[in-house]
């Protein structure tokens, strides 16, 4: 696992996530997931998945973990839910329920490990509220339904898609505040 973490702090230097409004657009092998960040309740988490898709992390990755009814995650550099970009953010924790389209960080049982990997919600999980980062949600029904498009693929026994979900490229996206 290759540690990127002085690409992603230049990349950093080069964004304000307080300013204006910012989405990332994962174009996948199964349509467009649009995501709207909110850096007002997590603008670590924010700035470091807006740095991750601006140096290009993100891009050929797959969504390695699918649970129908629960979410799909993604975000893993070895596509085994283990790896992630060399360093480790700390938790920011907020009331921003996980319900449909809301996109988390994932973490190990530290809540300080999150790293490169997330994941969308599929339906409403409140015992995952205050408990993992929530920083984001699904700009449209168009994004939404190609996450739940995701979270309908046959798994093998390890909720690993038997054919590649693949994040062919994250793009960002950035507007004046709302």
């Amino acid at each position: 696992m290759s540690d990127r973490r002085k690409e992603v702090q230049e990349a950093l230097e080069q964004i304000d996530i307080s300013s204006g409004s910012w989405q990332v657009e994962l174009e996948t092998n199964h349509g467009t997931i649009r995501l709207d960040l909110l850096p007002d309740v997590a603008p670590g988490h924010c700035a470091n998945f807006v740095a991750l898709a601006r140096i290009g992390f993100y891009d050929n990755l797959t969504f390695h973990r699918v649970i129908d009814g629960f979410m799909i995650q993604g975000g893993c550099p070895l596509g085994t839910g283990t790896g992630g970009p060399g360093y480790q953010i700390d938790a920011e924790f907020n009331s921003t329920p996980h319900e449909a389209g809301v996109l988390s960080m994932a973490r190990s049982s530290d809540p300080n490990s999150a790293g490169s990997q997330f994941f969308i919600c599929l339906d409403t999980h409140s015992y995952l509220d205050n408990q993992y980062t929530a920083f984001g949600r699904t700009a449209d029904q168009e994004s939404l339904d190609v996450v739940r498009k995701i979270g309908r693929v046959p798994t093998d026994g390890q909720d690993r898609p038997q054919t590649p979900v693949t994040i062919l490229r994250a793009t960002v996206k950035t507007g004046p505040a709302d």
